[in-house]
């Protein structure tokens, strides 16, 4: 007696031309493939991480010297304020970007030859989104590293917590990092564009660098309505210790709804790609 071979989601669907059925251990076997594959490049070239660290250590060695001469604070004091913020910079400037490079494969070609591959598609966006947590890592223990010669001292156990919830959120600015970058596939302007016109309102509105209790009030309520405010708080929160500071956990909430957007919205384009 013969046994029909269990089929995964495929681009085309089943065999029958049915709706596609995923065995969830097929699933996990394929992302786990696509990161690997997505961090290859990554890992023979190093350097490009290092590159990437320029601009946060720039805003680390003159912005952070500076906020505390305007604040008044010891330096080692203003930097337990500032590099916090600095990491979650870090987050939102590499997984925003993340999108241009599979603008780049669907340009090429490469990314339709992977439509093709025999993994299903919406692990390559899971894959992918995940891949991105790897330099966020490592780029933020570099800047901790380096602001810990400023007298920057995070909670150890804090900032472990941190860097998770922190991951939880950039996988889902990946992901529509990468939807973006699909729906905008012919008008690759329209990717920079919404990119850049996104990207900068939200950092200044986050508090990520200077404090919003100062500013305007309608910054401080448009704050409220940003995401990234949350997260930036969880993480200071975090850094220091503080655990039971309700920001975490309305950083966590943050992050969770901002995954489960981006991974909606971006298995959903990558699934009607062409």
């Amino acid at each position: 007696m013969t046994t029909a071979p269990t089929t995964r989601e495929s681009p085309g669907g089943t065999p029958g031309g049915g709706p596609a059925q995923a065995r969830p251990a097929g699933v996990l076997h394929d992302c786990v493939s696509v990161f690997v594959r997505e961090l290859r490049p990554v890992l023979r070239d190093p350097f490009s991480l290092v590159f990437s660290l320029m601009q946060p250590l720039m805003f680390l060695a003159f912005f952070g010297p500076l906020l505390g001469g305007m604040t008044g604070l010891p330096i080692d004091r203003a930097f337990q304020w500032f590099v916090p913020g600095i990491v979650v910079m870090i987050a939102l400037f590499g997984t925003a970007m993340t999108g241009s490079n599979l603008l780049f494969e669907i340009q090429s070609g490469a990314h339709e030859r992977m439509l093709v591959a025999p993994v299903t598609r919406s692990a390559l966006m899971v894959g992918r989104a995940c891949k991105e947590m790897v330099p966020l890592v490592l780029q933020a223990l570099v800047i901790s590293g380096v602001a810990a010669f400023f007298g920057f001292r995070p909670s150890l156990p804090g900032m472990v917590v941190g860097l998770v919830v922190l991951a939880v959120f950039g996988v889902g600015l990946g992901a529509l990092s990468y939807a973006l970058a699909i729906v905008s596939r012919n008008r690759d302007w329209m990717f920079w564009t919404v990119q850049q016109g996104l990207l900068f309102p939200l950092m200044l509105l986050s508090g990520m660098l200077l404090p919003l209790e100062a500013g305007p009030g309608w910054m401080q309520v448009l704050s409220r309505f940003n995401p990234l405010t949350y997260m930036v708080d969880a993480e200071r929160a975090l850094f220091n210790g503080q655990f039971g500071d309700p920001s975490v956990a309305a950083g966590a909430v943050a992050a969770v709804v901002v995954a489960a957007l981006g991974l909606t919205v971006g298995i959903r384009a990558m699934r009607n790609s062409i």
